[in-house]
């Protein structure tokens, strides 16, 4: 019974992996600005969706796996992903039943934050590289993607029967 409850972990797993992927693919110095969350926006739709498997440790686990890929400094998006997952947890039952424009408008917020959070360390260890404006530029992209990106991770959970 237990094997059926929490079937799906690859699929979770590959969705991260993916969206690790879109995170690191070079772009045009254009448009590296405006790079979306990936990380993030996966992060929020499977708190979302599966609220009592993913949570927080994985916001963690998974900032820290970005961490460590994009070379920053250690902790940064850690901090920023579990707290971006505590907020997607404690509000997911709100979330789940907003209509789609207001759902983006909590993914810029949330995305927002954990940007200004990461941010915040950068500048404490004296790394800042653009004005605070420019953080939220990549959530603003997010939260315009936010229901195709949504639309994907739920098909992705019902191919593959994530529970």
């Amino acid at each position: 019974m237990r094997e059926r409850e929490h079937q799906g972990t690859a699929a979770i797993i590959g969705t991260f992996l993916v969206a690790a992927w879109l995170t690191v693919l070079p772009l045009p110095d254009a448009v590296e600005f405006g790079r979306p969350t990936w990380l993030a926006l996966a992060l929020i739709y499977w708190v979302i969706a599966l609220p009592h498997r993913i949570g927080v440790l994985w916001g963690f686990a998974v900032g820290l796996f970005q961490d460590v890929l994009t070379g920053v400094v250690l902790g940064q998006h850690a901090v920023a992903l579990a707290v971006v997952a505590y907020v997607a947890l404690a509000a997911h039952k709100r979330i789940r039943v907003f209509p789609p424009l207001q759902q983006s408008v909590v993914v810029f917020l949330l995305t927002g934050t954990g940007a200004l959070i990461a941010y915040t360390v950068q500048s404490a260890v004296g790394r800042v590289l653009v004005p605070p404006v420019w953080v939220l530029l990549p959530a603003l992209v997010s939260a315009l993607i936010w229901r195709p990106v949504f639309g994907l991770l739920r098909w992705v959970r019902r191919r593959f029967m994530v529970r």
